[in-house]
C-alpha cells in the first residue's frame, strides 16, 4: 500500500499567535506523524502553488485581484474579516494549500499512490466564490476536484465533510453540478449558519447535496448511524469514482470552538468507513485532506490515525478517550428517517 503524504514547510508562514487557526496546528500534526513513525512509511511530497486557471473556476476575479494586491503588503498581518487573517505572501501560502490537495489527487489518480493524505493549511472549506470565511481563503477541496475533473476525466467525485462546521464554500461552488456528490455532517444551528436540511441543490445538482444538521451532543454512536444509513447508501447509489474527505476534527468532545462528542476513536471509525467506501466503489481512491480542529491534541491525534488506516494498520491512537460525564447522545431516529426519505434512500 503507498499513501503519499503532501505538505510543505511553508505553511506555518500563515500565522496570527492567539488566533484558533495558528501555526502551531501544523506542526503539532507534523510532529506527531514524525513521532509515530508514520511519516516515513508514507511517500512525502512537497506541492507547488495552484495553478492560477483552477482557482478562478470556482473564485471570483475581483476576490483574486484583492488577494494579489494584499500579497505585496509588507504589513505582519491584515484582517479579510473580523475571523480570517492573512499574512504578507498569504496567497501564495494559500495557493500551497490548494496545491497540496491538487498533488494528493494527482498521485492517486496517476496510480503512483493508493491514496493520500494531504496536511495542508490554511483551510478551505468556507472559503466563498467571492470572498474569504472561517479562516479559510481558498477552496482547497473544491480546485482539487475541478483538477482531477480536468486532468483525468473523473465524472463523479463524492466529497464528505465531517468538519463540526457546514462546508458552505465547498457547497456553493457545486450546489448545482450533479458531476459532485456532497455530504456535510455540521452542529447546526452553528457557524456558519448554513447546511439546513432541506438545502439539497438546484437545477441540475437538486439532490446532490446531502447536509446532515446536527444538533450539539452527538457523538461515536450516531455519527456511526449516519454513516452506515446515509454516507454508505448514498454512496452506492452515486457510485464515486475518488473520495475527497475534508476531515476536520472539531467535533471532538475537547474541542474549544464547538459542542460535539466525537471521541478520536469515533473518528478513525469514520475513517475507516469512508476508506471502505472508496474500496468499493472507486478502487481505493481517497485524499483526506485537513481542515480544523483547535485542541492539539485530537487534531495530531485524528491525523495519526488517518495515517495509520491510509497504510493498512489497526492502531488507533486515543490518548484523550471517550466524553467524561457520561451523558447520552440526542435520539436520531427521527432525523435520520428524514434523510432517508428527503435523499429516496430506503
Amino acid at each position: 500500500m503507498t499513501t503519499a503524504y503532501v505538505t510543505h514547510p511553508n505553511y506555518v508562514n500563515h500565522d496570527l499567535p492567539g488566533h484558533p487557526e495558528h501555526a502551531g496546528r501544523i506542526r503539532a500534526v507534523w510532529q506527531e506523524l514524525d513521532q509515530a513513525g508514520l511519516s516515513a512509511r508514507m511517500t512525502r511530497l512537497e506541492p507547488f502553488p495552484a495553478a492560477e486557471e483552477l482557482i478562478e473556476a470556482v473564485h471570483s476575479r475581483d476576490y483574486l485581484s484583492t488577494l494579489r494586491q494584499i500579497d505585496r503588503l509588507t504589513q505582519p498581518v491584515m484582517h479579510l474579516n473580523p475571523d480570517t487573517y492573512i499574512n504578507p505572501n498569504g496567497y501564495t501560502t494559500a495557493r500551497l494549500s490548494a496545491g497540496g490537495v491538487v498533488r494528493a489527487v494527482e498521485e492517486v489518480l496517476s496510480g503512483r499512490a493508493d491514496n493520500a493524505l494531504a496536511a495542508v493549511r490554511p483551510p478551505g472549506h468556507h472559503a466563498m466564490p467571492g470572498y474569504s470565511m472561517g479562516f479559510c481563503i481558498l477552496g482547497n477541496v473544491p480546485i482539487a476536484a475541478l483538477y482531477a475533473q480536468r486532468e483525468y476525466d473523473i465524472e463523479r467525485i463524492l466529497i464528505v465533510d465531517f468538519d463540526v462546521h457546514h462546508g458552505n464554500g465547498t457547497e456553493a461552488m457545486f450546489y448545482d453540478d450533479p458531476s459532485i456528490l456532497f455530504i456535510s455532517t455540521h452542529q447546526f444551528p452553528f457557524y456558519p449558519g448554513t447546511g439546513a436540511l432541506k438545502d439539497t441543490g438546484v437545477d441540475a445538482g437538486r439532490g446532490y447535496t446531502i447536509n446532515v444538521p446536527l444538533s450539539a451532543g452527538h457523538g461515536d454512536h450516531n455519527y456511526a448511524a449516519i454513516f452506515e444509513q446515509v454516507v454508505w447508501p448514498a454512496a452506492e447509489r452515486f457510485q464515486p469514482e475518488l473520495i475527497l474527505v475534508s476531515a476536520g476534527f472539531d467535533a471532538h468532545w475537547t474541542d474549544p470552538l464547538a459542542g460535539m462528542r466525537l471521541s478520536l476513536t469515533g473518528y478513525a471509525h469514520l475513517t475507516r468507513e469512508l476508506i471502505r467506501i472508496a474500496a468499493q466503489f472507486c478502487g481505493g481512491k481517497i485524499v483526506f485532506v485537513m481542515e480544523g480542529g483547535y485542541n492539539l491534541v485530537a487534531l495530531s491525534h485524528g491525523m495519526r490515525n488517518i495515517a495509520h488506516a491510509l497504510l493498512g494498520d489497526p492502531d488507533v491512537s486515543d490518548p484523550l478517550g471517550p466524553p467524561r460525564d457520561g451523558r447520552a447522545e440526542p435520539d436520531i431516529t427521527s432525523l435520520l428517517l428524514m434523510l432517508r426519505t428527503i435523499h429516496e434512500l430506503d
